[in-house]
């Protein structure tokens, strides 16, 4: 039976862009202080591996006194580094992007050692209710003792000797994400919402693809000139990158729906297909991003699924 003809794909109706180009020519320069802007200092903690990159940035901003942006995972060595780059220095505040183990635990031991205050991201919590029979493949990767002094929403501002910080909502790669946008300089602490070196995990149901598309849509909105990352180097040009980043959800939503059209009808056909080139250590992150664009592509009417969109679901093209 011949093959029906290639049915019509969802058309991004914004700015057409080229898939990033990612860059990992990163040099951590573990537990050592690294200036990367007038102000700000990176340290980067020891904790490399496939979903790390090389390890946790954590950032000092402020010269007299100073704030510290994701101190990272619960590891002597790294909170060591920090105390060490921190020196005799009040701390003003330890600001969380967002609830992982590999930015958030090391706040309550810098807390205890510095009596400054946790700020940013609310405690942890999912993008969605769990279905029935579903349990969450992240749960290992989250911080669930994580409890702020202040939880931080869109807007809000926090201000240090010399610096403030003003919080921008970016939900997608966690449901509590945050970035910090360092007023009067065009930086932005995009913490794992954008990175450099490689796309975001998004994977249901800590977190949620319609919520990441729509804080891409926001960054884009803004006019910053520099991104300090979560992991790996900066981004130069965030504009043009985070158009490229959506370009490149859109090329990865085509490939699913393409799948579909071929015949495959579970995660793990399209993740051996789609992601054959991938390292299979990353295969179940690619499960969930993939299970990601499914939940959104059913919402959306473009794809039917046997029940609400799992892990272990099967799914078919309208």
């Amino acid at each position: 039976m011949p093959r029906p003809p290639p049915r019509a794909m969802p058309q991004d109706t914004g700015q057409l862009a080229k898939a990033p180009e990612f860059d990992r020519s990163f040099e951590p320069r573990h537990g050592q202080p690294v200036p990367v802007a007038p102000g700000v200092v990176r340290v980067t903690a020891p904790n490399a591996s496939a979903f790390t990159f090389l390890g946790t940035n954590s950032y000092l901003v402020g010269d007299d006194s100073v704030a510290v942006i994701d101190p990272g995972p619960a590891d002597a060595a790294h909170l060591a580094a920090l105390l060490a780059a921190i020196g005799e220095r009040p701390v003003s505040h330890i600001v969380v992007t967002h609830t992982h183990i590999d930015h958030s635990p090391l706040a309550r031991a810098l807390a205890a050692r510095t009596g400054a205050p946790i700020v940013g991201a609310a405690a942890h919590h999912a993008a969605r209710d769990l279905f029935i029979g579903e349990v969450n493949p992240l749960d290992a990767a989250a911080d669930r003792g994580h409890a702020p002094d202040r939880a931080l929403g869109d807007g809000e501002r926090v201000a240090g000797e010399g610096f403030a910080l003003r919080t921008i909502a970016t939900p997608g790669h966690a449901a509590n994400h945050l970035a910090f946008a360092l007023e009067g300089t065009g930086i932005v602490f995009s913490g794992d919402h954008v990175m450099a070196w490689s796309t975001s995990i998004v994977a249901p149901p800590d977190g949620s693809m319609s919520d990441y598309m729509a804080s891409l849509d926001v960054m884009l909105a803004r006019d910053d000139r520099l991104y300090l990352p979560g992991h790996g180097g900066p981004v130069d040009n965030p504009r043009a990158f985070v158009r490229g980043l959506k370009t490149h959800r859109r090329m990865r939503e085509r490939a699913i729906l393409e799948r579909l059209d071929r015949g495959d009808r579970t995660i793990p056909d399209m993740v051996a297909q789609i992601y054959r080139d991938t390292d299979p250590r990353l295969h179940g992150a690619a499960g969930l991003s993939v299970l990601a664009h499914l939940e959104d592509l059913v919402a959306r009417a473009l794809v039917t699924s046997d029940g609400p969109p799992a892990i272990d679901g099967r799914f078919a093209p309208v």
